[in-house]
C-alpha cells in the first residue's frame, strides 16, 4: 500500500512509513500517548496502518483549537467557502484511484466501489459548494399579525453553529465523513473529524485535502483513537456545538444519553423491508433485492435486510433471487468480487449466530452458510418467522430472510413492528396501493419499484424509531449545521407617512 500512499504529494508528512499522525492546528502530529492502533486488513489481516490513539488532553486540544478558529472562518464571504470545496473537490478526483486503494486494503470494499465512493464525496463537495450559495435570509413585516403593524420588521439570516463533532462508520470512512464536513464548512462552522476506528486511514487524507484547498489551520482537525477511551469525553465538550454521527443504533443512543443540550444528526440502523406484491415485474424486483442486500456484503444501513412477499409470487421470486445470489462473486476486494470479508471476525460470528438462531427454529437454508475468515457466503433463509431473531436484529452482512405473510396489512404490521424506521420498500405495477402502503409504513423513505439507497444526495434523509436523528442531504444538513438569527427593527417614525386611500 505504500506505493498508493506515495502517489499523493505531501503524504509524507503525515505519517513515518506506515504509522499515521492525527490533525491539529494544520500540523500533523504523534500522540504524547505513544500508543498506536493497528488497522488490519479484514481479507488477509494484514497490517495496512497505524495511526496514533490520542489522550483525553490533546482530545481536548484539537476542540479548544476548532473553537479558537471560529472567526477566521464564520467572516470569510460564502463564496470563498464554496471555491475552497469546489478546490477540494477536484483533489480527490485526482487521487480517487490511489484512495480508493488504500480504502479497499483498510475495510476490505471492492476496488471499484472505494474509488467510487472518493468520487462520489468530490461531487457532494461540489454540490454542497452550490446549495451553499442557494442559501438565503427574509424580511417579515409584524402587520400580518393582529396587534402589529409594518412599524416592525424581523430580518432573518443564518448563522453557523460553532464547532462540528463528526463521527463516521466503517462502512463508507470518506463518504459518510465528507457528507458531514462538507455542509459543516460550508455552513461556517469549524470542525472535528473522529473517524472510525477501523477505516481511520482514508478520512485522515482529509487534512491534506482541505489543507491544500485553502482551509485555514485550525477550521479543520482530526483526531484518532478507540472511542471507548476519547469518544464520551468528545461527545459532552462544553465546546462542542454539534454532533453528526453515523454508526449502530446502540452507539448512537449512548451519544444521545451523555451528549447533552446540542444539536444532534444521526444516521443509525435499519431493517429495510421489501414488500413485493402479486402483480410485481420480479425481474426487477429480485435484481434489486440482490442488489441491495448484498452489495458490500450487505455491510449498509439502507441494505435490504428482510423480504416479505405475497403468497401468490413468493416461491417465483425466491426461486429467481436464489439463482442471481448463486452468481454473485465471492473473494479478494482488489478482484471487484460482490461478497468479500465482513470488518472483522466478531462481526462474522454475529451473522453466523442469526443464522444459526433461524435454522435451529425451523428457517430454511436456500444457499450459503459458509465462511473462509472473514469472508461469509450469501445466505438466503426462506420460511423466516417472528419468532427468530433475523427477522428483527440488522445483521450488517450477507443474509436474507424471507417472511411470507398472506396479505400486503400483515405485511405492513410486520415492517412497522420493527425499532428500527429507516427505509421501506414497495414492488408492484399498482401505483395507486403502493402510495396507500407507503402511507402506512413508519419509515423516514420509501422506494417504490426500487432498492433502499440513500442518494441521490440532493434527497433529504432520515431515519424514525431507532434509524436516526434529523434530516440529512446536502441542502438538509446545511440547515441543521446552521441556526437563524433574528434582528427586529422597530420603525417607530414610519406610521407618519401612511396616507389615506382614496375611492371614486
Amino acid at each position: 500500500m505504500i506505493e498508493e500512499i506515495e502517489k499523493i504529494p505531501n503524504s509524507n508528512i503525515m505519517r513515518d512509513d506506515l504509522n499515521f499522525k492525527y490533525y491539529v492546528s494544520g500540523t500533523w502530529k504523534k500522540s504524547s500517548s505513544g500508543k498506536m492502533v493497528s488497522i488490519l486488513n479484514p481479507y488477509n489481516n494484514e497490517v495496512v496502518g497505524k495511526v496514533q490513539a490520542c489522550s483525553i488532553e490533546e482530545a481536548n486540544e484539537v476542540i479548544t483549537v476548532a473553537n479558537e478558529n471560529r472567526e477566521c472562518w464564520e467572516e470569510i464571504t460564502q463564496r470563498e467557502r464554496a471555491e475552497v470545496l469546489m478546490k477540494a473537490a477536484s483533489i480527490m478526483k485526482e487521487w480517487a484511484l490511489s484512495l480508493g486503494f488504500i480504502m479497499m486494503r483498510e475495510i476490505g470494499k471492492p476496488l471499484k466501489s472505494a474509488v467510487s465512493e472518493i468520487t462520489r464525496t468530490a461531487e457532494y463537495f461540489e454540490a454542497t459548494a452550490e446549495a451553499g450559495l442557494q442559501q438565503e435570509g427574509e424580511a417579515i413585516f409584524g402587520d400580518s399579525f393582529k396587534g402589529f403593524s409594518r412599524d416592525k420588521m424581523s430580518m432573518t439570516y443564518r448563522v453557523p453553529l460553532g464547532v462540528i463533532l463528526c463521527i463516521g462508520p466503517f462502512n463508507y470512512p470518506f463518504n459518510l465523513t465528507g457528507s458531514k464536513i462538507a455542509p459543516a464548512l460550508m455552513a461556517g462552522n469549524t470542525v472535528v473529524v473522529k473517524p472510525p476506528t477501523q477505516g481511520a486511514i482514508t478520512p485522515l487524507f482529509f487534512g491534506l485535502i482541505l489543507e491544500k484547498a485553502g482551509v485555514p489551520p485550525g477550521v479543520f482537525n482530526i483526531i484518532t483513537g478507540r472511542g471507548a477511551e476519547i469518544g464520551d469525553y468528545l461527545v459532552q465538550h462544553p465546546l462542542v456545538s454539534m454532533v453528526s454521527f453515523t454508526g449502530s443504533s446502540e452507539t448512537g443512543k449512548h451519544i444521545a444519553s451523555v451528549a447533552g443540550m446540542k444539536p444532534l444528526l444521526f444516521e443509525l440502523g435499519g431493517k429495510d423491508a421489501a414488500i413485493v406484491l402479486d402483480d410485481a415485474n420480479l425481474e426487477l424486483t429480485a435484481d434489486a433485492i440482490v442488489s441491495g442486500a448484498f452489495s458490500y456484503s450487505g455491510q449498509r444501513c439502507t441494505a435490504v435486510k428482510r423480504v416479505i412477499p405475497m403468497p401468490g409470487i413468493a416461491d417465483k421470486l425466491i426461486a429467481l433471487v436464489k439463482e442471481k445470489t448463486l452468481k454473485l462473486s465471492i473473494g479478494d476486494p482488489e478482484k471487484n468480487s460482490t461478497i468479500g470479508p465482513l470488518i472483522n471476525s466478531k462481526q462474522c460470528e454475529y451473522v453466523q449466530g442469526l443464522i444459526n438462531d433461524a435454522v435451529g427454529k425451523g428457517a430454511t437454508l436456500l444457499c450459503g452458510n459458509k465462511r473462509e475468515g472473514n469472508i461469509m457466503w450469501p445466505t438466503l433463509l426462506d420460511n423466516v418467522t417472528t419468532d427468530m431473531r433475523i427477522a428483527w436484529e440488522e445483521p450488517f452482512g450477507p443474509v436474507l430472510p424471507f417472511i411470507r405473510v398472506k396479505s400486503a396489512e400483515e405485511a405492513i404490521q410486520i415492517s412497522n413492528e420493527s425499532e428500527y424506521g429507516l427505509q421501506g420498500m414497495i414492488f408492484t405495477e399498482n401505483v395507486d396501493l403502493a402510495f396507500n402502503i407507503a402511507q402506512e409504513l413508519e419509515v423516514g423513505t420509501i422506494q417504490i419499484n426500487g432498492k433502499s439507497e440513500r442518494g441521490p444526495d440532493h434527497f433529504p434523509f432520515l431515519g424514525t424509531k431507532s434509524s436516526g436523528l434529523g434530516t440529512q442531504g446536502i441542502k438538509y444538513s446545511i440547515d441543521a449545521m446552521s441556526r437563524p438569527k433574528v434582528i427586529v427593527l422597530n420603525l417607530s417614525e414610519r406610521g407618519k407617512l401612511v396616507k389615506q386611500c382614496k375611492y371614486d
